[in-house]
């Protein structure tokens, strides 16, 4: 089972980035000789999807001769907001874009390198609204944790603090399009808080584990630790 279609959340304004990365979208910050992003991109064209919609808001004209250059023509779209819609907000105006039933939604920000393909055939063969993909992490304090029940749907979120291990939202998701764009959610929404929390317990929503490297440059130590660890043809 595959999932062609990506939406990269790629709004962020990396405001805790800015004394490293002035004046650029987070997920445009420099690593190594190109955009953050273009590992992200990189990863998903190896797990196979075809067509990408970038949601854009912060600094969209940062992006142009990117993708002009990183993508072949026909395979993006941009869904620019004109005013911050938050993550709910800016994904949904991007689903609007999907030709597919299913679309994964993703942070530009992170890199997670899951196993696409897991993810999806989870998704499906539990005819979910939603899929979380989870990575264990152990002593932590940026990140809340997820508890899943025994078939894997979501049990319970907490919240940040101090923990010595847990299951942590890595920001990529498995959507069923359709139901997503049928709930009744405001115009400028948290998908994490308005949807994600909100919903879990009466919405079919999953977690699916895969202990693969990750990394999310929001903070200026792991942007440091992006450009010590990934290379030009990680």
């Amino acid at each position: 089972m595959e999932c062609k279609e990506a939406i990269i959340l790629a709004g962020g304004l990396g405001t805790r980035l800015r004394t490293a990365v002035p004046d650029l979208p987070k997920c445009m910050a420099p690593v190594n000789g190109q955009p953050f992003l273009s590992y992200v991109i990189e990863h998903l064209l190896e797990q196979g999807v075809q067509q990408f919609i970038l949601a854009l808001g912060y600094k969209s004209e940062a992006f142009e001769n990117f993708l002009s250059t990183k993508l072949s023509t026909g395979t993006y779209q941009l869904s620019i907001e004109d005013e911050p819609l938050g993550t709910g907000g800016a994904i949904r105006k991007a689903c609007s874009l999907t030709e597919g039933k299913t679309v994964i939604a993703l942070n530009g920000d992170t890199l997670f390198r899951i196993n696409l393909k897991k993810l999806i055939s989870f998704h499906h063969m539990c005819g979910a609204n939603c899929t979380l993909s989870l990575k264990p992490m152990k002593n932590f304090n940026r990140y809340g944790v997820v508890e899943l029940n025994k078939d894997y749907s979501i049990k319970s979120f907490h919240e940040k603090k101090e923990y010595q291990e847990g299951l942590i939202n890595g920001g990529v998701y498995a959507l069923h399009a359709q139901k997503f764009l049928a709930e009744e959610l405001p115009v400028k929404f948290s998908f994490e808080k308005d949807y994600l929390e909100t919903f879990y317990q009466s919405r079919r929503m999953f977690g699916v584990v895969q202990d693969e490297y990750f990394i999310d440059i929001g903070i200026p130590e792991d942007y440091e630790r992006a450009k010590r660890e990934l290379t030009v043809d990680s």
